[in-house]
């Protein structure tokens, strides 16, 4: 089992960057797919983007594709989500996730553990 922390959301404007982080617990993380995930108030959880075990791969949301970049240090059991150029359309709350399957999941049911999240705004 591992147990994920993130961190790092706040309040930014539009045009904005910051750096989300998520800790991991555990001596097994390498062993997972991870991926970032968001949700705003009334919508259903959507897929930001997913990078593969050994990080050499990763997927994006067209949403986001070319803003955001995601990354992972295993000695570190941490993966990060780089968020740029933010729009107010980003406003959600970001969670990391982790699953035991081999390939990067799009959907949250692809996904084994979840953090509580963190809250991103993006003021226009």
């Amino acid at each position: 089992q591992v147990q994920l922390v993130e961190s790092g959301g706040g309040l930014v404007q539009a045009g904005g960057s910051l750096r989300l982080s998520c800790a991991a617990s555990g001596r097994t993380f390498s062993t997972y797919v991870m991926g970032w995930f968001r949700q705003a108030p009334g919508k259903e959880r959507e897929f930001v983007a997913g990078i593969s075990r050994s990080g050499g791969s990763a997927y994006y949301a067209d949403s986001v594709k070319g803003r955001f970049t995601i990354s992972r240090e295993n000695r570190k059991n941490s993966v990060y989500l780089q968020v740029n150029s933010l729009r107010p359309e980003d406003t959600a709350v970001y969670y990391c996730a982790a699953s035991r399957e081999a390939i990067i999941r799009t959907t949250p049911n692809g996904y084994d553990y979840w953090g509580q999240g963190t809250q991103v705004t993006v003021s226009s």
